[in-house]
């Protein structure tokens, strides 16, 4: 149970961000199309330096392959870089605390996993990490793959007004993104979390003395700006392995909920800058209804299912009315909505961000986060979400038009099949991508349980689902709680490759949707134009993204998820 008023504060966080998303989508937009804007003075010359640093210019725009080979270009090298950073992080500067070096399968895990904007570790940062790889190495990554999203949203958005079958500059994308939004954002995020009390410093450790005796070896570090571009970059990867349930990292209720604000937004600014780069800022509207409904009715059930009585206690007559909930691993310094809501939202924009145990959720819970990683895009991780709820859209018009009998277009550009091929890839690559490691894993004996090789309940069964579906979505969060080892040379090379495909085959799906729009000339609209900007069409959006994910996930729903939720294992 949980008081009713302990719902305020959450329902007025998503007035704010609601509130401030216009605002800051329009600045956005402002950026990606070189518009003026506060900071010019100080930042061009420093961008045009970068620009000739790498041989390139603003007034130069590619097409959607070129754009494209950009990214793998530059993500391949940040790759590289760290994979050779983690194998030899024992003999590289600031190991104090004498982290070894990683495997060779772990260090591919963890390279794959920081460039694709994932931030699934198979590691203990605090024992397994060194600070240099902590304040060198990752926040490379931090940085470079959230502006790759930006970059990517960006593109795809620019599609709709071209002509010349071009989509923009990648490198100008990645330099603006990091100048004029990451940086920016996450310097003034950092010192308000120091003031909140999260440390920032370069001191390795500190040695405290608890009052039980003996002594305790306190991790510390650049805390403060480390979590604020993971968050605002929709990264999650927690300088602390407890992520946002450790008290250094997020000290209180205050600290919960604007480490909540930064995480959302990006990603629910995201369709205001589609508006504004279009120059039709009601268009923007569908897209911000649809990730509302979608994200208010799964926080909504999260909830409820969470304060809901759990059965294997109802009959401990001992226990109090706060514990007879689902309290196992959830913070007990937040109240139950403020938590759910750190959760949901760390969810639903692919941050993987924790401060609840999601092991130790109830099953209709497990199943509403599996749900936020099956649809990738309510609203998603940074600028790729927002791309796969456009793929989405791009879809639902083209099935619409065939069901009303009109050619199917949007904003003036027609949708023939080739943009219904390239986002079909997109969408079905993912669950493509979580199901045949996933059949590997459980028929080839790779998960090990304390029973055997195969998995023997429903919540094992989840638990690889989870990981699979969070790898594959770029989403970081894990719901592993010891149930199967994925600490393992399968898990780690079968969860790279995983996260490689999940994070670039729908990046090249988005930029060559956006190429092919790119190369059409915009028509006036006619008497049998769809129009968008409109309650029915977001609604329709909305049934379509739900029917669409859960036809593609029902069979695996069925044998984890609800096989938990009837009363299974």
């Amino acid at each position: 149970m949980f008081e009713l008023q302990s719902l305020w504060d959450v329902i007025l966080l998503l007035i704010i961000v609601v509130a401030a998303a216009p605002f800051f989508g329009s600045y956005l937009g402002k950026v990606y199309m070189d518009r003026p804007i506060f900071g010019d003075g100080l930042l061009t010359p420093i961008e045009s330096a970068i620009y000739r640093l790498l041989g390139t210019s603003p007034r130069r725009s590619m097409r959607a392959t070129e754009y494209f080979l950009a990214i793998l270009l530059v993500n391949g090298a940040l790759l590289t870089f760290l994979f050779l950073w983690f194998y030899f992080q024992n003999l590289l500067p600031m190991d104090a605390t004498g982290a070894p070096g990683m495997r060779w399968d772990l260090a591919f895990h963890s390279a794959a996993s920081f460039t694709t904007n994932t931030d699934f570790t198979h590691f203990t940062n605090e024992t397994q990490m060194s600070l240099g790889s902590l304040v060198l190495a990752w926040p490379v990554a931090l940085f470079g793959s959230a502006a790759t999203g930006l970059s990517v949203a960006a593109a795809s958005i620019r599609g709709f007004i071209r002509k010349d079958g071009t989509i923009g500059n990648f490198y100008v994308d990645l330099t603006r993104t990091i100048t004029r939004i990451l940086l920016p954002l996450s310097l003034l995020f950092a010192v308000i979390m120091v003031l909140m009390g999260v440390p920032e410093t370069y001191t390795n450790y500190v040695i405290a003395h608890p009052i039980t005796g003996g002594q305790q070896e306190i991790i510390l570090g650049p805390v403060a700006s480390f979590q604020a571009i993971s968050l605002l970059g929709t990264n999650g990867g927690g300088f602390y392995s407890a992520n946002a349930a450790m008290p250094l990292a997020n000290p209180s209720a205050v600290s919960n909920l604007f480490d909540i604000f930064i995480m959302m937004l990006i990603p629910f600014s995201t369709p205001f800058a589609f508006g504004q780069i279009i120059r039709r800022r009601n268009e923007a509207w569908p897209y911000m209804g649809t990730i509302l409904i979608v994200f208010c009715v799964a926080l909504g059930i999260f909830i409820a299912y969470q304060a809901a009585t759990n059965p294997a206690l109802a009959g401990l007559t001992a226990l109090g009315p706060q514990t007879n909930g689902y309290p196992v691993g959830q913070e007990t310094r937040f109240s139950l909505p403020e938590a759910s809501l750190f959760q949901v939202t760390s969810v639903y924009s692919n941050v993987g961000a924790n401060n609840m145990m999601i092991g130790a959720l109830s099953p209709v819970a497990q199943l509403v986060l599996l749900f936020g990683m099956f649809t990738q895009s309510t609203p998603g991780g940074e600028g790729t979400g927002f791309g796969m709820l456009v793929l989405f859209a791009i879809l639902g018009i083209f099935v619409g038009g065939l069901m009303v009998g009109r050619t199917p277009e949007y904003l003036g550009k027609k949708i023939d099949t080739r943009h219904v091929r390239w986002s079909s890839l997109a969408i079905l690559s993912h669950p493509a991508a979580i199901m045949i490691p996933f059949v590997i894993a459980v028929a080839g004996g790779f998960v090990s349980t304390a029973t055997g090789s195969i998995p023997s309940s429903a919540h094992v069964f989840t638990s690889v689902l989870y990981e699979f579906t969070s790898e594959s979505a770029n989403n970081g969060s894990a719901l592993s709680d010891g149930y199967f080892n994925d600490a393992t040379v399968f898990f780690n090379v079968a969860g790279a490759l995983v996260m490689l495909v999940g994070r670039f085959v729908p990046i090249l799906a988005m930029l060559m949707v956006s190429g092919l729009f790119a190369e059409q000339d915009v028509l006036p609209p006619g008497p049998g134009t769809l129009r968008t900007a409109s309650t029915t069409f977001t609604l329709y959006l909305v049934l379509f993204l739900i029917i669409v994910s859960v036809l593609l996930f029902l069979p695996v729903i069925a044998l984890g998820p609800l096989a938990q939720i009837i009363g299974g294992p």
